[in-house]
């Protein structure tokens, strides 16, 4: 998903999980006030869950909203609105038995048809969803999407008011993981309808199904709260009363507020992470994520292979995650993160290495500038990269400017550091020369990562095309789906593709160093996906 700078990350699903400092076991050591004080670096964009595509927006609908399933610590699927699944035999049918006493915050029941009218919402063009293409493999998903079809025929149907009837086209083996997300969870359509324009756009737009409920947002304070949901079927065992969240972008302020007690959580920067290291609330939380820099190839300078190329290899990555971050992150070996999927023994990280596609090489760099300027006709070339307001934003785009300038003769670099919000709204909207993307794995397969460069795929903002991509990753999907070793073949060809023609430019893994008061217990974390779960949290005495 769409990641700001050295973001908490968003997850679905993951491979492992880190439970917070200390999460052990509730015990009746509570303390008597129940609110947690959380840290957030960037501003939320939205709570329309068709419409997010950001980690911010996704970890406030996973604990304000729920869906069939919740993910818990290592990403086991727990109970969520679902009491009992079956599973047709050759995998295509999925029938749930949805609770009765699940009820949105308006009082309304939550019913099986609110799953319909959810998925079919965003799988609709109109609706614009970046994420509809999760949906592909349920049946006729793909039609309605490209307006073939009416999304009247996607395969999901309520029978009743508590049962509810997925059908697929194709076996997908991380289906069940993908109900635990956000996109798939329900929607109350008469709040959409009675809101219109303004659905999610404020916290008193939105109606809640979730262990909390969200107060106190406007649409652009950079402050607000989830509060316990009273009306939430499993309320007996949610123990926080609040979380406020506040938004911090320096690291400064935000540890200051840490150490006065006014904040239980705060992200590190790199000379804070070196002094704290040692700290008993030390925690380093590593995410199957991957940042970037994307190139605007509508523009001819960067339809240019060695111009892309170069720029990639003046950038000493080893120096950057360690003098720049400080805080963990390691250097990227390709796009799909290191750790993310395994294939008889062989992590795809390393099945698909391409040495030029992450090395520094500065002198390799100049050589290919040189013929990449004389290939454009230029002797100089002048452009900007754009990336968030943050501290670790500032600090990147330094970097880069300086690794750029200082190594490729007629290099002129400008950069542009803007609000996570608008950010993500440039890079959508191509307006951006080079940008730092981030992004993190839904669920623990690399097709989370190599669906986004496909041609069509409304994420590949920087419009790199490549016809054999396009055609392995549609292989994977249907001829070779059903094959591993094809499959997992296709996939490790596509990303030495990708890297090959430096499609984009990989820099680093990302892992986020904070400090958790002692205190807080319970709560969960998942590297993949949506992170945070802070439905079993509590505040020990």
């Amino acid at each position: 998903m769409k990641l700001n700078k050295l973001a908490k990350l968003a997850a679905v699903v993951a491979f492992s999980a880190v439970a917070l400092a200390a999460c052990g076991s509730k015990s009746s050591s509570t303390a008597s006030k129940q609110v947690l004080n959380w840290n957030e670096n960037s501003e939320l964009p939205t709570m329309d869950l068709s419409k997010a595509t950001d980690v911010v927006s996704f970890d406030m609908l996973n604990n304000s909203m729920e869906g069939i399933y919740r993910l818990g610590k290592d990403s086991k699927i727990e109970p969520g609105l679902a009491t009992k699944t079956q599973v047709s035999n050759d995998g295509m049918k999925y029938v749930f038995t949805l609770r009765k006493n699940a009820k949105w915050s308006n009082g309304d029941k939550v019913t099986a048809k609110d799953f319909v009218y959810s998925w079919q919402r965003t799988v609709n063009p109109k609706t614009a969803s970046q994420y509809a293409y999760l949906f592909s493999g349920i049946k006729n998903a793909d039609a309605i999407m490209a307006g073939k079809k009416a999304v009247s025929t996607l395969g999901i149907k309520a029978d009743g008011n508590y049962k509810l009837t997925v059908t697929l086209e194709k076996k997908l083996p991380y289906f069940k993981l993908l109900m635990g997300f956000p996109v798939f969870f329900p929607q109350n359509q008469k709040a959409v309808k009675q809101y219109g324009s303004k659905y999610g756009t404020a916290s008193k737009y939105m109606v809640y199904d979730g262990p909390f409920k969200m107060t106190k947002w406007t649409g652009s304070n950079l402050s607000w709260t989830l509060k316990k949901n009273n009306d939430y079927w499993d309320k007996k065992n949610v123990k926080l009363s609040a979380i406020n969240f506040k938004v911090n972008k320096s690291n400064t302020t935000a540890y200051n507020l840490y150490q006065s007690g006014k904040l239980d959580e705060t992200n590190l920067g790199a000379e804070q992470a070196k002094q704290l290291k040692g700290s008993k609330d030390y925690v380093v939380r590593r995410g199957a994520t991957t940042f970037y820099l994307e190139f605007n190839q509508t523009k001819k300078e960067f339809q240019n292979q060695k111009i892309r190329q170069a720029i990639s290899m003046v950038i000493n990555r080893k120096q950057f995650v360690n003098k720049v971050l400080g805080d963990g992150s390691t250097v990227a070996k390709g796009y799909v993160s290191t750790g993310l999927a395994k294939h008889n023994g062989v992590d795809f990280a390393t099945a698909a290495y391409v040495k030029s596609g992450t090395e520094s090489n500065i002198a390799e760099a100049k050589k290919l500038w040189a013929e990449g300027l004389k290939e454009l006709g230029v002797k100089n070339l002048s452009f900007s990269i754009l990336s968030d307001d943050t501290d670790a934003g500032n600090n990147t785009t330094q970097f880069l400017q300086s690794a750029i300038e200082e190594n490729l003769k007629g290099a002129k670099v400008s950069v542009e550091n803007v609000p996570f919000k608008t950010r993500l709204s440039r890079s959508e909207n191509g307006q951006f020369d080079v940008v730092v993307s981030g992004w993190g794995a839904d669920f623990s397969d690399p097709i989370s990562f190599l669906d986004l460069f496909t041609s069509d795929n409304s994420y590949n903002n920087g419009k790199w095309k490549n016809t054999e991509y396009d055609k392995l990753i549609q292989a994977s999907k249907t001829t070779d789906a059903g094959n591993a070793n094809k499959r997992w073949n296709d996939l490790v060809k596509a990303e030495k593709i990708l890297m090959k023609d430096q499609g984009i430019a990989p820099i680093y893994q990302q892992a986020n160093a904070t400090l958790v008061k002692s205190k807080v217990k319970g709560v969960i974390y998942n590297p993949a996906g949506v992170n945070y779960n802070f439905k079993d949290a509590y505040i020990a005495k």
